[in-house]
């Protein structure tokens, strides 16, 4: 089977959607700080977190054009696991003492 050449546009787009729901995502504790002391975020815990969510949503788009159209739901199950393990270790240390 021969592979079309991925359009550099087509191929930035879906980085394009990354980054705006990465926006998006950090609008909910930005709103969120506003009307309640219980979210107490520091810049550093946006930029962890934007990053966080860039990279594994970045890492997606790369391995679901590589692997069959089959496989991609159960790569997004796993890279989903792989975030919301990362987060919680972060976020208060399950394995280790990342979060404390």
């Amino acid at each position: 089977m021969i592979n079309k050449p991925e359009n550099s546009t087509a191929s930035s787009r879906a980085f394009l959607w990354v980054a705006l729901a990465t926006g998006l995502i950090l609008l909910i504790p930005l709103t969120a700080m506003q009307f309640t002391a219980e979210v107490n975020w520091d810049g550093f815990d946006f930029l962890v977190m934007g990053a966080q969510l860039f990279g594994m949503g970045s890492l997606f788009v790369l391995v679901s054009r590589k692997v069959p159209r089959r496989v991609r739901l159960l790569s997004a199950g796993a890279f989903l696991l792989a975030f919301l393990y990362l987060w919680a270790e972060l976020a208060v240390g399950i394995f280790t003492s990342l979060g404390s």
